[in-house]
């Protein structure tokens, strides 16, 4: 239900939506855990980059593996991607859900990229990968693993906020509806954040 606002949780500083679906009460490791599902539930992703002279840049990607909090993509080292990543290293990536659950994922983390003799470029690459590469017809621009466009970018996460929603289509509608006819605060899922120090935790339990 609508939660009434009260004009003490009220300033500058204050988002009324965050406040009321702050999540903090949650254990870190069932927040995590809930973080790695709604991620792997989704799989593609906004991979955005900073450019210098333009700002944030971005586009779409698959995801090729999660490791823990951490992201690795197949990508074509030709792109211009990778010479954004060469100026600037942080990088910014975005899951949601926009067709059912509303659940999104932002993280903030910084990114390495690898040559072609990375060994897990055969771990994760499949035949679908190389309709975003195309055949050259030269034996050696195949778009396989051997291929030298292919190569790797890991993105470490330093810091996740998310939010997954507790109510479906239509529970969100009546909440929306609701607020908006009583002066309340919508409720229909919990923001959480993952600081750089919980992330390492979770690594460090793989």
């Amino acid at each position: 239900m609508p939660e009434t606002l009260h004009a003490s949780e009220v300033n500058s500083k204050t988002d009324p939506s965050v406040a009321k679906q702050y999540d903090n009460e949650t254990p870190k490791d069932q927040q995590i855990q809930q973080f790695f599902e709604i991620a792997d539930g989704l799989k593609i992703c906004m991979l955005n980059t900073y450019r210098n002279g333009v700002g944030p840049v971005g586009r779409s990607m698959a995801v090729a593996k999660r490791n823990g909090p951490d992201f690795l993509f197949l990508a074509n080292k030709d792109s211009t991607k990778f010479s954004d990543l060469d100026q600037n290293k942080e990088v910014q990536i975005s899951f949601q859900d926009a067709k059912s659950s509303q659940n999104w994922i932002s993280i903030s983390g910084t990114a390495t990229t690898t040559s072609n003799s990375d060994p897990r470029i055969k771990d994760v690459w499949s035949r679908a990968t190389g309709a975003w590469f195309g055949d050259l017809g030269d034996g050696k621009h195949t778009g396989g693993p051997e291929d030298p466009r292919m190569t790797l970018i890991e993105v470490k996460s330093k810091y996740v906020t998310y939010y997954q929603t507790d109510v479906g289509l239509l529970g969100m509608a009546k909440e929306v509806i609701g607020a908006a006819a009583t002066g309340g605060v919508a409720n229909t899922g919990k923001i959480r954040e993952l600081s750089e120090q919980d992330l390492e935790k979770s690594r460090s339990k793989q």
